[in-house]
């Protein structure tokens, strides 16, 4: 556990400027993890930008300009995040035709200028295979965002059957799906009994 994170409640905010100039993502940033930290909750920014569907971008030629550098750690541990989720060829959404093209070089270097000052996440894990994320978890990843990941049987589940069923049958069926799925993920990461 960081240091600074040990009497911050396990809620967390996700600060995303990365849609803003570097400058103003900082500035905003630096901001309300100030305001956050004063609400005891953790904060988690994106140096870079993780492209992809969630911005209504799906061109991701230009992918490796939007990548993390290793100046932009220390900026960004310096605005007192709690943990960073950097661009290394992830993006939010769908990776079409094509498996997720990870610069683990990169993350690395990423990983080696954050020292342990924060933790680092993986955000864009759509369609990740359990050996690209256990490889995810060697490089040094300690969160992961698996939404998709845990919540594909449950919305196909609902589509299904939502006219074949009562409500509340859908719904704990559908439930139990995604703590199922969960709870591989979990193994699959190596966290199961760890929390």
């Amino acid at each position: 556990m960081i240091k600074r994170a040990a009497n911050i409640s396990f809620d967390s905010i996700m600060v995303d400027m990365s849609h803003f100039e570097k400058e103003f993502n900082l500035k905003k940033t630096r901001e309300l993890v100030q305001y956050c930290n004063e609400r005891q909750k953790a904060t988690e920014a994106e140096p870079g930008r993780i492209e992809g569907g969630e911005d209504g971008v799906m061109d991701t030629a230009g992918l490796k300009a939007c990548m993390t550098t290793v100046e932009e750690v220390d900026e960004f541990v310096d605005t007192g995040v709690d943990v960073l989720a950097p661009a290394f060829g992830n993006i939010h959404g769908e990776y079409g035709t094509r498996d997720a093209q990870l610069d683990f070089e990169r993350f690395e270097k990423v990983r080696s200028q954050a020292n342990g000052r924060v933790n680092l996440a993986l955000r864009g894990t759509n369609g990740f295979t359990s050996e690209l994320m256990m490889r995810c978890v060697a490089a040094g990843v300690t969160k992961i965002k698996v939404n998709r990941l845990v919540l594909d049987d449950y919305y196909d589940h609902i589509r299904a059957n939502v006219d074949k069923m009562p409500n509340t049958q859908l719904i704990e069926e559908g439930i139990q799906k995604v703590a199922d799925l969960t709870i591989k993920w979990m193994e699959i990461c190596g966290s199961t009994g760890k929390a």
